[in-house]
């Protein structure tokens, strides 16, 4: 008996209407950075394991594809794009004006805990801006991620902005005599203060002289320690109408080792408080890769978590099922009445095509009847009857059932006429 075969955990098999709900999130990230004035980059799937040590933090590091190459090389599938952005930056930083406004789309690989929401790879949308140190910068991504989630048919209620400083808690931590080589872990504790118990993280924050009490008087504390950097963000999203959608919340600090200031996650409001997306400044990390110093921010989001989120949200579906069906239907299916004009129904079938319309026919003879039910099942608009009249045809509108009858010559301002919607 043959082996069959199986995914690994994990790893998606992307069929037909699963990759059209992909490439309508797609869709949706690069419409919306393009409105920003963002350009489209891409960097390797793998890079030197080297890259990620450097900074990403040691969680990260634990969860690398990581291998020895064919040429000894110690590689890793990226786990996530920042560090390559900030080796690619500082190589020719010289070449581009700034600010840098640069967006991509591309696979990412963790060997984590499957869990809903997260896989071992993921697609993920990255969106940065380098060489501004302006607040108005971190306030221009918070802003973009804002029109994403309205783009994909989020209201303010569905989910929400948490804004915070990883500064203050730098600053704490010096404070509280948290030793410097241990500052990283202090954060990390934090970080996870909402997804692990209370007792874990009070026993983490012990051996570092730091109580659980002092950490939540600080979250607590809010607007009365924001920044005057936090405060312009603020600002400037309350100046774009966006104020509504945004609330300072300390308890957000990232597990990534190199933010270095204020940083945010866009929440779902009311299902589990899943973070959708999550960024924030980290002005250190390309001069730490490339020895440049560029001021930098940036956030990314996800493909799965977005998608699962989508799909619970009534008007987001909504939106979603409209783009599956775009992609996948077709316009026109060309019926052959009579198989002796199979040829000429071939020409009508490759000028539309030629022409833009997504076009389908039978490849071997059917009964009209049988033509019609395969139309209906692709979802084409249009049906073209191709018979013995020929050079007259027949063009039907399936959803409406509404035919006309015309000669050839008169073919495209009759399909134009009943493919306008009424």
């Amino acid at each position: 008996m043959a082996e069959k075969f199986q995914t690994l955990p994990g790893f998606r098999d992307f069929y037909p209407a699963d990759c059209a709900a992909r490439n309508y999130v797609f869709d949706r990230w690069r419409a919306v950075a393009r409105r920003y004035g963002f350009i489209e980059y891409e960097a390797p799937v793998l890079e030197p394991t080297d890259l990620y040590k450097r900074k990403s933090g040691d969680e990260i590091v634990h969860q690398l594809f990581r291998f020895t190459d064919k040429g000894d090389r110690d590689v890793s599938m990226r786990p996530e794009l920042t560090p390559s952005l900030a080796r690619m930056a500082a190589a020719r930083q010289r070449d581009f004006k700034k600010p840098l406004k640069w967006f991509s789309i591309g696979q990412f690989f963790r060997y984590e805990k499957q869990q809903k929401g997260r896989g071992r790879e993921f697609y993920q949308f990255n969106c940065d801006i380098l060489g501004e140190s302006s607040p108005a910068a971190d306030a221009e991504l918070i802003a973009l991620a804002i029109d994403l989630m309205r783009d994909f048919g989020f209201a303010e209620k569905d989910f929400a902005i948490r804004l915070s400083d990883r500064g203050a808690w730098t600053d704490f931590a010096a404070r509280a005599g948290v030793p410097e080589e241990k500052t990283t872990e202090f954060l990390q504790a934090i970080d996870k203060l909402e997804r692990e118990k209370p007792e874990k993280t009070a026993a983490k924050l012990a051996e570092l002289g730091v109580s659980l009490d002092e950490v939540r008087a600080l979250i607590a504390s809010g607007d009365a320690s924001v920044s005057p950097g936090l405060a312009a963000i603020r600002a400037d999203l309350e100046a774009r109408g966006l104020g509504g959608f945004v609330r300072v919340d300390l308890g957000i600090v990232r597990g990534l080792a190199y933010y270095t200031g204020p940083v945010f996650e866009v929440f779902d409001i009311g299902r589990g408080m899943r973070a959708v997306a999550g960024g924030g400044r980290y002005d250190a990390l390309i001069d730490l890769i490339g020895g440049v110093d560029l001021p930098a921010c940036g956030f990314a989001m996800g493909d799965m978590v977005v998608t699962d989120l989508i799909r619970e949200t009534p008007a987001a579906n909504e939106r979603l099922e409209e783009g599956i069906a775009s992609e996948q239907n077709l316009d026109v299916f060309v019926v052959v009445a009579d198989e002796s004009r199979r040829s000429e129904a071939l020409g009508i079938v490759q000028r539309l095509r030629r022409d833009g319309y997504r076009t389908g026919y039978a490849y071997a003879g059917a009964k009209p009847a049988k033509q019609f039910q395969a139309a209906e099942q692709q979802g084409a608009q249009i049906a073209v009857v191709v018979g013995a009249e020929f050079p007259v045809v027949t063009v039907k509108n399936l959803p409406i059932r509404l035919e006309t009858t015309c000669r050839i010559e008169d073919f495209d301002a009759e399909l134009t006429r009943l493919l306008m919607p009424s």
